[in-house]
């Protein structure tokens, strides 16, 4: 036997699959196609000064500096685009039905406001995580390498265009062309390397804009989007702020872990 749901808890798991089941996200992701298609790679460029903005409000919160610490909390960094404003209405209004049935949570509008805010910005964290893993699939499909980011992806991408370029052109014919290239290596300029990385940078931004349409449905089915909500409620019952979510915290363990492989590469040649 096992206790009935809350009301409250009821309330969450309904809307977290009609929000985002597929249904919900494949209508939620109908507003990515305009200008988030612009917004999205800036988004991803600012989550390394979200991610330090966060960490310095924690900072300056343990050193007893809190009017500093929640001006930092406060600063909006991300472009607001047209799926997060369309997250944040939804939720705001799913809080606003809570109230209306007496079972919402206690809180300021200010706070209600922050605390959904940093919820959709956790969301957007979870669409670059699930970049980065459909990269890393890719780096291991390709060329059996751990390729976590794409800073790492660019140079054995890089080389594999410059390779099938000259197997093509080769004077001989493309058949005695794999026999040569496969011998000798062809020629890579520096230049060659970034636009390809800047190429997979355009067409990763891309993916992340539309990851959810892969994460939603998971995390429903996961109740991961549950828990998450459950969370977001909790702490504006208990006035509390949400600090660091793991999420971004993991999304940039992904970068820094590109750049460290990409700089072990390097130096070994």
């Amino acid at each position: 036997m096992t206790r009935p749901a809350d009301p409250r808890s009821q309330a969450i798991r309904a809307f977290a699959r009609q929000q985002f089941g597929l249904r919900g996200t494949l209508r939620l992701h109908r507003a990515a196609l305009g200008w988030d298609l612009l917004r999205a790679p800036i988004n991803v460029l600012l989550a390394p000064v979200f991610l330090l903005t966060r960490i310095l409000a924690w900072l300056t919160r343990l050193a007893r500096w809190p009017a500093f610490s929640a001006w930092l909390s406060s600063r909006r960094i991300f472009l607001e685009t047209a799926v997060a404003a369309q997250v944040d209405t939804a939720v705001t209004a799913f809080i606003a039905d809570l109230d209306h049935r007496g079972i919402g949570p206690d809180a300021t509008p200010d706070h209600v406001r922050a605390e959904i805010a940093d919820y959709t910005a956790t969301r957007g964290a979870v669409a670059e995580m699930v970049t980065t893993l459909l990269v890393l699939l890719s780096g291991y499909l390709l060329f059996s390498a751990a390729t976590p980011g794409i800073i790492s992806l660019a140079g054995p991408m890089a080389e594999l265009r410059a390779r099938s370029t000259a197997i093509d052109s080769f004077a001989l014919g493309p058949g005695l062309g794999r026999l040569y290239y496969g011998v000798f290596p062809t020629a890579l300029s520096p230049w060659f390397v970034l636009g390809t990385g800047v190429v997979l940078a355009m067409l990763g931004s891309l993916v992340t804009t539309f990851a959810g349409l892969l994460a939603d449905p998971l995390q429903v089915a996961t109740g991961t989007h549950r828990r998450r909500l459950d969370r977001l409620l909790t702490r504006l019952d208990a006035a509390s702020d949400s600090g660091l979510a793991r999420e971004h915290l993991l999304a940039r363990m992904g970068d820094l872990s590109d750049m460290a492989l990409s700089l072990w590469r390097m130096i070994r040649g």
